[in-house]
């Protein structure tokens, strides 16, 4: 009898939905660096995981939930610049 392997799963902060962990986009914030997008899922420091669809990584992404996931607050030009590396990152990954 095959054993099926575990696939980890995560839920994104955006719309909800559970999905497997590798096909999501992992924001991480970390003291040393910041808030940074993981696109390896290695970074250390407390993370957030948002879909990698259009709908839910850039339109759908809402400030409030990530402060509250990532327990950070964010400035007007931080907000701005780490929804456009998301935008740059969807766009460059279909």
């Amino acid at each position: 009898m095959a054993k099926n392997k575990h696939i980890p799963l995560r839920t994104c902060v955006s719309c909800g939905k559970k999905t497997a962990k590798r096909e999501l986009l992992r924001i991480a914030a970390t003291p040393s660096v910041g808030i940074v997008v993981d696109s390896s899922g290695r970074v250390n420091g407390r993370g957030a995981y948002v879909c990698r669809d259009g709908d839910c990584g850039s339109d759908g992404l809402h400030r409030g939930r990530i402060e509250h996931v990532l327990r950070v607050k964010f400035e007007d030009d931080n907000w701005n610049e780490l929804t456009d590396s998301i935008i740059q990152f969807v766009e460059t990954s279909r």
